[in-house]
């Protein structure tokens, strides 16, 4: 990772003086594919919020100078929405044993230089602070490969996050609406992808 980038992991309380940076980062980020989300800043303040009201969640936000780059959040599962959690009750997972993984959101110039890697690592150690789970777990956008707005030069992912133990799960599928651009608000189908989350001895 570049030295120039510093990290900060936040819990709880110590998130809400952030919030204002990392819905404009949501904002900027998912604007562009696969999420095309068409950002709502009261919207934003809102979800947020839940991170900052729950003592065990997490957030790590890239730092160049005083500007915030990037962010990345994460609180347990049974602290999230129902719909988050309702994939797992069908599939017979426990959400009181997974921590969810919220979103990686990083300025295009700020790629590259290992900063995804830093995010999951420093989430899940924050789980294993935690204790009492036995998975971490993220949510990612389903999108037609032939969808004819996705990018000639688009790489997804999903190679990174299988280097990361993480394994996609067939059927373990939600559906949140939001704003697209040039469409409105439409649901959206997200599945998770999971990974055990190993104890260090």
């Amino acid at each position: 990772m570049s030295t120039a980038i510093t990290l900060h992991t936040l819990t709880g309380a110590a998130i809400a003086p952030h919030l204002e940076a990392i819905a404009a980062l949501r904002i900027a980020v998912f604007r562009d594919w696969p999420y095309l989300y068409d950002g709502d800043v009261d919207y934003e303040r809102e979800y947020l919020r839940a991170y900052a009201d729950c003592p065990r969640s997490v957030v790590v936000l890239a730092v160049d100078g005083e500007r915030a780059v990037g962010a990345s959040t994460g609180l347990p599962l049974a602290e999230d929405d129902a719909a988050f959690q309702a994939p797992f009750h069908a599939r017979g997972i426990d959400p009181a044993r997974v921590f969810y993984c919220g979103e990686s959101v990083l300025l295009p110039a700020y790629r590259g230089r290992g900063i995804g890697h830093a995010f999951f690592d420093a989430r899940e150690a924050h789980a294993r602070a935690l204790g009492g789970f036995d998975w971490t777990a993220f949510a990612a956008v389903d999108r037609d490969p032939d969808d004819p707005r996705r990018p000639p030069a688009y790489r997804g992912n999903e190679a990174f996050w299988v280097k990361r133990g993480y394994v996609r799960q067939p059927g373990m599928t939600m559906h949140l609406h939001w704003n697209e651009v040039g469409t409105g608000e439409i649901a959206h189908a997200l599945t998770f992808w999971l990974r055990p989350l190993e104890q260090v001895a």
